[in-house]
């Protein structure tokens, strides 16, 4: 057993090495006392980093520490330390960091991609979605547990096993797929038709909102969505505005699973099962909000720029364009175009609303390009909002 520390930032940072008995723990104490006399700190972080073992003399010691310095937090405790801290209550009692694995994920392909992060291949057998938020951490735990409630439900999704740390900073979560090939990388490669792919979406995607779920446990897609529409007050006409919030607002309360980030990078085909991934924007309501999100995936987005989608999910619009009718026609379980349409014009108006918000919220007032997408998107709501008098289908 080894002490020894360092003061970075004004913080006492102790290092705990080796094995921790009832042997060792006297010594241990006394000279992190000793430390702690020569350099009286207000925070401290002990660092476990090279601790093997620990029994619950040890424990006992953090605690007395613990006690007497309340800023007291863990990091980088392995596997084994931290399950022996998760049992025995310490991680409720302060702060503990596990000590997590590093990942690179230079030259690796990019196979799906969400609002939130990309998800890389790393081998044949694995595949870790890489989260834009440097401090994930709670993000992460909230997707596993958003991803084990769909996988508990039914909905097959591929489950985290592993939490990492990516080279060069950030977080991620590990997942194994064995030979997983995304929608988009299907279409790309030829190795499926548009109207084979979107039967296998639309499956899954029926199959999901079949599901409901308790109050509580994933965000309301409506209450989302009125935040977007009354975003927008002092930036559509009066009336245009009052019946767009009053459509959003009529839309009943529903319990039904949703994705909320539905496109072809973010399901995947294993073995001939079709698998849900990137799970931190699965939340509850209506389907019109869900298709409004694919909508905006396959066409919304770039209806100004056509290159965006092809950047994006790696078809031309066309595709594109042909897939996203192709499911709808299919969710609907329909031919009639007039229908198709109708619904459409549903989902476009969810879709631009929330194209507008974003778009004004990124500083798109001051660039030409923005004010052209913010124009684009007062025209198409104000043309729809004159004949669509309902969002319900």
């Amino acid at each position: 057993m080894e002490v020894s520390y360092q003061i970075e930032n004004e913080t006492l940072v102790i290092a705990i090495a080796g094995q921790v008995d009832s042997a060792t723990a006297p010594q241990m104490e006394e000279k992190m006392r000793g430390i702690l006399k020569d350099h009286p700190k207000n925070s401290i972080v002990l660092d476990l980093d090279k601790l093997e073992y620990t029994t619950s003399a040890g424990l006992r010691v953090i605690l007395r520490l613990k006690q007497d310095v309340d800023d007291t937090r863990i990091v980088n405790a392995h596997p084994e330390v931290y399950d022996i801290l998760d049992m025995t209550g310490f991680t409720e009692l302060m702060d503990v960091e596990k000590a997590y694995r590093v990942f690179s994920v230079e030259g690796c392909e990019v196979i799906g991609q969400g609002a939130n992060g990309k998800v890389y291949r790393i081998d044949r057998d694995t595949i870790v979605k890489v989260y834009l938020n440097p401090e994930a951490l709670p993000e992460i735990h909230r997707e596993r547990e958003l991803a084990r409630a769909a996988f508990v439900a039914g909905v097959p999704t591929a489950i985290p096993y592993d939490v990492v740390r990516i080279e060069g900073g950030g977080y991620g979560s590990v997942f194994e797929l064995l030979n997983a090939t995304s929608f988009a990388k299907l279409l790309i490669q030829g190795e499926k038709t548009v109207d084979e792919v979107a039967e296998m979406s639309v499956k899954l995607l029926k199959l999901m909102h079949s599901k409901t779920v308790k109050p509580g446990t994933m965000p309301d897609m409506k209450a989302v969505a009125l935040d977007w529409a009354g975003f927008l007050k002092d930036y559509l006409p009066a009336e245009a505005f009052k019946k767009l919030y009053a459509m959003v607002d009529a839309v009943p309360q529903d319990m039904h699973m949703m994705h909320g980030d539905y496109h072809i990078k973010n399901v995947m085909l294993q073995n001939g099962e079709v698998l849900l991934i990137d799970m931190d924007t699965l939340c509850h309501g209506h389907p019109i909000f869900e298709l409004a999100s694919m909508y905006n995936a396959y066409c919304g987005y770039c209806a100004m720029d056509h290159s965006i989608v092809e950047k994006f999910l790696g078809i031309s619009y066309e595709t594109a364009r042909s897939f996203w009718r192709k499911s709808l026609s299919l969710y609907l379980d329909t031919e009639d175009e007039n229908r198709i349409q109708n619904v459409e014009d549903k989902a476009k108006i969810i879709g631009y609303t929330r194209i507008m918000r974003r778009t004004i919220r990124r500083n798109g007032l001051n660039t030409e390009e923005g004010r052209a997408v913010i124009d684009n998107c007062k025209a198409v709501l104000g043309e729809l909002l004159q004949r669509v008098d309902s969002l319900l289908f």
